[in-house]
């Protein structure tokens, strides 16, 4: 497993992988941009205040605010724009460890974009947790780790394996190794967890998932 995790970080450096995550990353700092603007415009509009003192202090207040709660939401927006690049890569890694003509098959466009939002969500809701979790000393860190491991461990293991096979065919490979799974999680909650590297963790979910499927299923049909 460690042996997979250290391969995948090396082929998030090769020119697909940093391909895409220029592209994502060029999206999501769009977005972002696009959420700040009208997200304060929106804070000063609803809340007047004719005091000049007043009203500069609200900016810094707002400004502070929308902060913290895009610093939380840079994740969740990160994996939605790169979950439209996470096939492309997955084929990629499959043409590395996999032989000739034993490429899975991407998901219909539908269930692609259903699998993309739910990861956003899932994304979205381990950070409100950590956020909640911020005031609870001694438990934040260790049940952010752990609801990580669980979440993207499952999503990620779910996307490399039904390229290959059904959903509930997939579902049953990951219930039968639900313990290798989690602890495969656990690498993808590191990056989740670490500022600046949960940028990348679509990439390397996808390219260390993929190789995990590979060891659990060596023959995939």
């Amino acid at each position: 497993m460690l042996e997979a995790a250290l391969a995948s970080l090396r082929q998030i450096l090769t020119p697909p992988f940093r391909s895409v995550l220029y592209k994502s990353l060029g999206l999501t700092l769009l977005l972002l941009a696009l959420a700040w603007a009208g997200l304060d415009k929106l804070a000063l509009s609803v809340a007047v205040v004719d005091h000049p003192l007043l009203r500069t202090i609200l900016a810094f207040a707002t400004g502070a605010g929308l902060l913290v709660a895009l610093a939380f939401l840079i994740g969740p927006i990160s994996i939605l724009v790169a979950g439209f690049f996470v096939d492309d890569l997955a084929a990629h890694v499959e043409r590395e460890i996999y032989p000739a003509g034993r490429t899975g098959k991407p998901a219909p466009p539908l269930d692609a974009l259903m699998m993309t939002l739910r990861f956003s969500l899932v994304s979205a809701v381990v950070n409100l947790m950590a956020l909640l979790l911020l005031f609870v000393p001694g438990v934040n860190a260790v049940a952010f780790l752990l609801a990580n491991a669980y979440l993207f461990g499952r999503e990620y293991f779910a996307l490399a394996a039904t390229r290959f096979r059904s959903p509930a065919e997939a579902d049953d490979l990951r219930q039968h190794n639900s313990v290798k799974i989690f602890f495969a999680g656990l690498f993808i909650a590191g990056f989740v967890m670490t500022p600046g590297l949960n940028l990348l963790t679509p990439l390397f979910g996808t390219a260390f998932m993929v190789r995990i499927h590979k060891m659990l299923s060596p023959e995939p049909r």
